[in-house]
């Protein structure tokens, strides 16, 4: 519900009433206007009935105008919508009241560490529609918590000029009592107005005064519009009403939106030195995060051998999500990784390199981590005492232990979870991809994401929640910068359709932010699996286009796609059990980069909710539509990996491109002819697998 500012609130905007409205005493408290009414009307009072309303308090009058319906706004302002910086907010609200009198609204926005209010006008968007919708947009500038509200007021001298016009269109001709309301307003206006602006409203009021002016003179000067754009420049608030809430604004810097990810095991590049020595190429190759599974030290219970075996082998390293041993735990490095000055090192020169360092924050523990014997409190053990150890049958994790979140010492837990990430921010970390959330409580997140940003604001954390949906969209509405989606899953052409369209237009755009990895070293999708290195062109080529984020699993550029078992999403020989010997020399790297490339000269294809998905007449075509300012681009992608397709990309009217217009192919430089309507278009193995075009300037 609105509030008026005037009764409650001491900073009632620019051009507010002052004098003997400032020495009003103070609105009653709610409960003293419950306490008298219910005096004076038993049946008011709480536990009786309540058909009977109260009588409005005598000493507040309820506000005329109406906010409604604010956004961006998540479950009613429990949660903060997200942007990064640079962009700009798209703001509206229904503001109507009574009557017939014109109003006007602004967004009102601070930054974090703002005392004072900003402000930008509001417009009214759904007049043809007989709608009450009022828009307007401001930039945001930092990184971190904004706020923003709504003010609204009636325009007295606007809503007397538009009586006054439309009794002279209707012919009356005798207004000389409604040029006496226009004096008062005037006068008014002239007290608060200064410099040109009180000038002219001076000039004004002396033409009305003048009886020597003919009617019409006069009629022409109050009913002039630089008259009106003088007096507005200098508004009277005397009914202002406000949003009786302050809605939150998540700000983050411009690697939250929009990124290429590498993901790597350093131990199959030669530890943090054989990585460092690779950075030129990953920079050369257009990523912009290289994320490392666990880097910590891995336990010997227990320990997993070569395809997840039970025993391992003398040498087998095993996997880096079994974190702990006696060199220590979350806070230490895998010694056969490198040195703590190392990766200190590794982090400075990616950053020189325009590449970050993406850490995985896995909150689980192998039987030799030290928290073990210094916390037993934190874990779970049977009624026989035996530890429990990780499972999600049929899937059984004989080397991992999971912390007991509803221990008695659960503060204790939370700090010492705070306080490892806390340390790796420190050691230069700023991206932390966060290994299954969905299984730890809603509330501990949101907690840690809030006592991170306080020290580090510019701290981005990536939810790995593959997982139901709504649990995915609590992650994201509770701080996550970035969200694993079941993009992996998603392969025909209404399948992507209806999940793109949910991510960019349900309202998740405003707090969910898509990484479409095309693999991970734990899902090895059956489209992979069946149709070859066809079948990875397409889906780099959807995941760059589709989502401003998206990542790559190393050996994806090699076309590994042989599973453990028919019908398993785990890789045979998976590198979470065993060392490769990687080199950044895959056949598909070439086309990732110019990808990489092409994503960082369009802009249209750095956004999400800037897509439109074209007719193709073919379910094994795809094509959509992305827009920024004047950058175009349309893509095109084959889905079959086996059979070329033929069909067409039918651009509709409404989407304001020229009747015909040249494209480039972005991916090899050829160009072609198009036009509004159907186009004929031809993709599959053996040819091309996409089209990435540039509508020509």
């Amino acid at each position: 519900m609105p509030r008026s500012s005037r009764s409650q609130h001491s900073d009632s905007g620019p051009g507010a009433r002052s004098g003997a409205a400032d020495a009003a005493p103070a609105a009653p408290s709610d409960d003293r206007i419950r306490a008298e009414s219910a005096a004076e009307h038993p049946l008011e009072a709480p536990g009786e009935d309540w058909s009977v309303l109260p009588r409005p308090a005598e000493r507040t009058a309820p506000p005329r105008i109406q906010i409604l319906s604010p956004a961006p706004m998540i479950d009613c302002g429990r949660f903060a919508a997200k942007r990064t910086v640079g962009e700009w907010v798209d703001v509206s609200a229904d503001v109507f009241r009574d009557g017939h009198e014109i109003i006007r609204a602004v967004v009102r926005y601070r930054g974090p560490g703002d005392e004072d209010w900003r402000e930008a006008p509001m417009r009214w968007i759904d007049r043809d529609v007989d709608g009450d919708r009022w828009a307007s947009a401001f930039e945001v500038d930092r990184v971190g918590r904004w706020e923003f509200t709504f003010e609204a007021w009636s325009d007295l001298l606007a809503t007397w000029r538009d009586e006054l016009r439309r009794k002279l269109e209707a012919g009356q001709r005798d207004l000389r009592g409604e040029l006496s309301e226009g004096v008062v307003l005037l006068e008014e206006a002239r007290d608060r107005a200064n410099g040109a602006d009180r000038r002219l409203v001076e000039h004004v009021l002396q033409t009305l005064a003048d009886d020597a002016t003919p009617e019409e003179a006069k009629h022409d000067a109050v009913l002039a519009p630089e008259l009106l754009a003088a007096v507005e420049r200098h508004p009277d608030r005397h009914d202002a009403t406000r949003l009786d809430r302050i809605i939150p604004l998540e700000v983050e810097r411009e690697r939250a939106r929009f990124g290429a990810w590498y993901e790597l095991f350093p131990r199959s590049f030669g530890g943090f030195e054989g990585v460092r020595r690779q950075l030129p190429r990953l920079a050369e190759l257009g990523f912009d995060v290289i994320y490392l599974p666990p880097i910590h030290p891995i336990g010997h219970t227990n320990r997993k051998g070569r395809n997840n075996s039970l025993e391992a082998a003398p040498g087998d390293p095993g996997s880096p999500w079994a974190i702990g041993s006696e060199e220590g735990g979350h806070e230490a490095i895998n010694p056969e990784l490198g040195t703590v000055e190392e990766f200190e090192r590794l982090v400075s020169e990616a950053r020189e390199h325009g590449l970050e360092i993406a850490l995985d924050f896995a909150i689980q523990c192998s039987a030799d981590h030290p928290w073990l014997r210094e916390h037993p409190e934190w874990f779970n053990r049977r009624p026989d005492g035996t530890l429990k150890y990780a499972e999600n049958p049929p899937k059984r994790y004989q080397d991992i232990y999971n912390v007991n979140w509803d221990c008695e010492d659960w503060r204790g837990l939370w700090n010492a979870l705070r306080d490892i990430v806390l340390l790796w921010s420190q050691r230069g970390v700023r991206i932390f991809r966060v290994d299954n959330p969905h299984t730890k409580p809603l509330a501990f997140w949101e907690w840690l994401i809030s006592e991170i940003r306080a020290r580090y604001p510019d701290v981005i954390l990536l939810s790995e929640a593959f997982t139901r949906r709504v649990k995915l969209r609590a992650l994201a509405k509770a701080g996550f910068g970035q969200s694993y989606t079941y993009f992996t899953w998603k392969n025909s052409r209404h399948e992507l359709t209806e999940y793109v369209n949910e991510l960019a237009y349900s309202g998740m755009q405003e707090y969910c932010r898509p990484n479409f990895f095309v693999n991970t070293p734990d899902i090895l999708n059956e489209y992979l699996v069946h149709g070859g290195p066809p079948a990875f062109v397409t889906r780099v080529v959807l995941a760059a286009t589709l989502s401003p984020t998206y990542g790559v699993y190393s050996g994806f550029e090699n076309f590994e796609n042989v599973p453990l078992a028919p019908d398993s999403e785990e890789y045979l020989n998976s590198e979470k059990y065993e060392i490769k010997q990687r080199r950044l020399d895959g056949p598909l790297l070439p086309t990732i980069a110019r990808i990489n490339r092409i994503r960082r000269e369009n802009a249209a294809l750095q956004h999400l909710s800037n897509i439109t998905f074209l007719e193709t007449e073919n379910e094994g075509l795809i094509a959509y539509h992305k827009r920024w300012g004047d950058n175009v681009i349309i893509v095109v992608v084959c889905l079959d990996a086996h059979t070329p397709q033929e069909g067409v990309a039918v651009v509709p009217a409404w989407l304001g491109l020229p009747p015909a217009f040249a494209v480039e192919d972005l991916l090899d430089g050829e160009r072609f002819d198009w036009r509004l309507g159907r186009n004929y278009v031809r993709l599959g193995p053996g040819e091309r697998m996409a089209h990435i075009l540039r509508i020509a300037a």
